[in-house]
């Protein structure tokens, strides 16, 4: 019979799989007993065109440079190699492009490890069930789902928790691949599967998730160690050149979290409102006072449709007339192109719609600037949005002359604006977006989950 829990090693290369990894930190990390390799691999930050399209984010040439590094430890040190949302989104696809790239890499090693692919895309059929039965739940600021958002998705995929990775772990995998997995989750399955305490392990897995981003090195390119006790976890980044402190690592929960105090993942919810953070040398520090307290488990859900389509305009101003009154040339410009739209298809103004974007005055916040600002120039982007690329298109070249050369006011002489490209149309395809905000209820961890095991 196995003895009680003492503590368990991981090391966690990355904050991204495909960000680049120094060969120094995978030596460094398998030379202290790193007992497993956990990284993420992807998130939503990129938007829904990854899974929409179920491609990935980082190149190729990059992600395999990155595993033929992990892999070669793999082989070295004999510990599993565990990766989570393959390929940026985690959908079918995206495991399977993974997938090619690790089994290509065995050919030319000559290694041969057993390899758990993990599957958490869905059906429509499935989610709509789910909605029937009453065990989708809204999170704001999504309303209540009805079927007809849940078929306009193109893909989509439920967030795993641990366990499917414990039954690939379970079966003696080498290498698993993930689809979209909580971050924290995949680097607390191993520890977990160990029997580490939950708290600990669900708090040092989101301390890690990112890499090194929450040591001084300040980036998801570095790596981190964790080594989870029966009381607490250990924290120290994967090179000499960088210290963990009690500020960066108590800071990390306000990073893509609602609270500073709890994080809600699969099947309960992480409390560190009574922990306390100590150094123990000048780079490592010691966190304990982690709650782990359960929930009904759910998973969230991620849905991406492209039923829209755009077409760009770009154009350089540098008029002084324009930069005097930024904001009356954006309504007299956006009024006219809108006017011209409607006349030039004989569409309503319902049908499709037009957004001017002011970089260099407001076109990243959106927040108009304090009175008398003016700019040195404006980048305006017009964004034609419709329901077909050719409407679209037809609408930018109707109102290409408005763009490009309409004054401040009417009567004012013509201006010309710089175009850094021509034709000044520029077609951009589908848009893809989120549409599911929502959670589903599950009586099986496993329940949306499929894993097929290849032995390379």
């Amino acid at each position: 019979m196995a003895g009680p829990f003492t503590s368990v090693k991981i090391y966690v290369p990355q904050g991204s799989l495909g960000v680049g990894l120094f060969p120094e930190e995978v030596d460094y990390a398998i030379a202290w007993g790193a007992q497993a390799m956990a990284t993420d691999a992807g998130s939503t930050d990129a938007g829904a065109a990854y899974l929409a399209k179920g491609i990935s984010k980082n190149d190729r040439g990059s992600v395999k440079k990155d595993l033929t590094l992990l892999m070669a430890a793999q082989q070295k040190a004999k510990i599993p190699l565990l990766i989570g949302t393959a390929a940026q989104a985690g959908g079918d696809l995206n495991v399977n492009w993974t997938r090619d790239v690790i089994l290509e890499i065995a050919r030319e090693q000559g290694y041969k490890p057993k390899i758990a692919l993990l599957y958490s895309e869905q059906q429509q059929e499935t989610i709509k069930r789910k909605l029937a039965e009453g065990k989708v739940i809204n999170l704001p600021p999504l309303g209540d789902l009805d079927a007809a958002t849940i078929d306009s998705c193109l893909h989509i995929v439920a967030l795993m928790g641990p366990e499917p990775y414990h039954k690939a772990l379970d079966a003696g995998a080498d290498i698993i691949i993930g689809g979209r997995t909580s971050d924290p989750a995949v680097i607390a399955a191993f520890a977990l599967w160990k029997g580490a305490p939950a708290g600990p392990s669900w708090h040092a897995g989101k301390i890690a998730e990112c890499g090194g981003q929450s040591t001084t090195s300040n980036t998801g390119q570095r790596g981190i160690l964790i080594e989870i006790h029966a009381d607490g976890f250990d924290v120290e980044p994967a090179s000499p050149k960088f210290k963990a402190t009690p500020d960066s690592i108590s800071g990390h929960l306000l990073y893509e979290n609602k609270s500073p105090w709890r994080l809600t993942e699969p099947g309960g919810e992480l409390d560190v409102t009574r922990c306390e953070y100590a150094a123990m040398t000048d780079s490592k520090v010691r966190v304990t006072g982690s709650v782990w307290d359960p929930k009904p488990y759910t998973m969230k859900i991620e849905g991406a449709s492209g039923s829209q389509f755009q077409t760009i305009m770009i154009v350089g101003i540098s008029d002084p007339l324009v930069l005097a009154e930024p904001e009356v040339f954006h309504d007299h410009m956006l009024l006219r192109l809108t006017e011209r739209a409607k006349s030039a298809t004989g569409l309503d103004e319902s049908e499709f719609h037009i957004s001017l974007r002011m970089y260099g005055y407001n076109g990243v916040s959106g927040v108009k600037p304090p009175p008398g600002s003016k700019p040195m120039e404006i980048g305006l982007m017009g964004v034609i949005t419709a329901k077909t690329q050719a409407l679209a298109s037809e609408i930018a070249k109707a109102c290409n002359p408005y763009f490009f050369h309409m004054p401040v006011r009417l009567g004012m002489a013509m201006p010309s604006y710089g175009w850094p490209f021509t034709p000044g149309d520029i077609d951009r395809g589908p848009v893809y977006q989120f549409v599911l905000n929502h959670v589903v209820r599950v009586d099986d961890p496993m329940e949306l989950v499929r894993m097929e095991m290849i032995d390379a």
